[in-house]
């Protein structure tokens, strides 16, 4: 079975070296707010060439700090996408706020020409987000947010070391929120999340909310370390042990992308004669293939000829937020205002794609897949 994900040789390659880093944190007698979550944060900022930040729970609890951060409050609109994953739309809910769904193009990413429709009084927020391993048009994202006076949170989860005209994202709005859950680009053995700003006063705040309000930076504060909420915050916290492991692995993740990049570019050259719709990079931005997505009207088809043949694909993501019980009755948006979201959600599906694969693997993949199109003149 050629598996959709597997970590199991990158395991493998690191185990003696994690183990033994490991035993050490251990014996350190700190697992929370160690030296090793302090290395980590500076590290990742550097690495993102950020300003501030700091690391938390998961990223789902990033989502939702950063929307603390700006006061978002019940009743309050924030616009992002339906063509995501459900954690970003569960933040939203989550601090009583109401998602406001823009269609996609067809890059599967937020179009920005249609979001001022969406903008009313009641708007505070955008969250674009970075699918697939490729950025969202930030210049005009940003443009529309500083004519209306709304903040912009990046959801990065999946585009850990994507560039935008340069520039790495999650420092282009006014937070980026990141995670680590172990199938990402920059994955933990656990789940983990980071929250990105330009502010030093943003990044205190990040501090407090995710430690239960208390006030950790700010040393003029008369009560700075002590057991007292200066403002409700939740318990979000990365541990030494995960710490220890992303520590570890940020010293390999520009091979890792690099690796992404080459397993992405042999799909496209050895498929792009098919009828697949193959992801393209939009010039400017670096894409960091989280995921090789491809639309096919018979998408559902193919992954279960696939399947037979025991390789593993999936659909990312099959289900549009705003048809998902649990969200249909909070947004005024329905399938006729995101027609892109629903066409595509129904022809896409992604191959395997993470560092380890092997080239085996991969020509098996290309392969099988294209002798299922041609049998069956798809």
């Amino acid at each position: 079975m050629i598996k959709f994900w597997s970590y199991q040789t990158e395991y493998k390659n690191i185990r003696k070296k994690l183990l033994r880093s490991i035993d050490k944190t251990i014996k350190k007698g700190s697992i929370f707010f160690g030296k090793e979550l302090e290395t980590f944060e500076k590290d990742f900022i550097k690495k993102n060439k950020g300003n501030y930040g700091a690391a938390v729970g998961s990223g789902t609890e990033a989502l939702i700090i950063a929307l603390k951060l700006f006061k978002v409050k019940k009743g309050d609109e924030i616009i992002t996408v339906s063509n995501t994953a459900i954690p970003t739309i569960s933040a939203i809910t989550n601090v009583g706020a109401i998602p406001r769904f823009v269609d996609i193009n067809n890059d599967y990413l937020m179009d920005a020409n249609k979001i001022e429709k969406l903008i009313s009084k009641k708007t505070r927020v955008i969250i674009p987000v970075h699918l697939y391993g490729q950025s969202c048009e930030m210049d005009k994202i940003n443009q529309i947010a500083k004519k209306y006076d709304l903040k912009v949170i990046e959801d990065c989860a999946q585009a850990q070391g994507a560039l935008y005209k340069g520039k790495f994202v999650g420092t282009l709005g006014d937070a980026g929120c990141f995670s680590f859950y172990p199938t990402k680009i920059l994955g933990a053995y656990g789940d983990g999340g980071f929250v990105l700003t330009k502010k030093f006063d943003i990044y205190k705040k990040i501090k407090r909310l995710r430690f239960y309000g208390i006030e950790t930076v700010d040393r003029k504060n008369k009560f700075f370390n002590k057991y007292y909420a200066n403002e409700n915050g939740i318990n979000s916290r990365l541990d030494e042990i995960q710490s220890t492991i992303l520590n570890i692995k940020l010293k390999h993740v520009n091979n890792y992308i690099d690796k992404r990049k080459k397993i992405a570019k042999f799909y496209i050259d050895h498929l792009k004669k098919t009828s697949l719709i193959l992801p393209t990079e939009i010039l400017g931005r670096k894409h960091v293939y989280h995921l090789f997505t491809i639309y096919h009207p018979k998408g559902n088809e193919i992954i279960k000829k696939m399947m037979l043949k025991k390789i593993q694909l999936r659909k990312i993501y099959p289900f549009p937020i705003h048809s998902m019980k649990a969200y249909k009755n909070v947004t005024k948006d329905k399938n006729k205002s995101l027609e892109n979201t629903v066409l595509k959600s129904k022809g896409i599906f992604c191959l395997p794609l993470y560092p380890d694969l092997k080239v085996s693997e991969i020509n098996k993949i290309i392969d099988t897949l294209k002798k299922i199109l041609l049998k069956n003149k798809w």
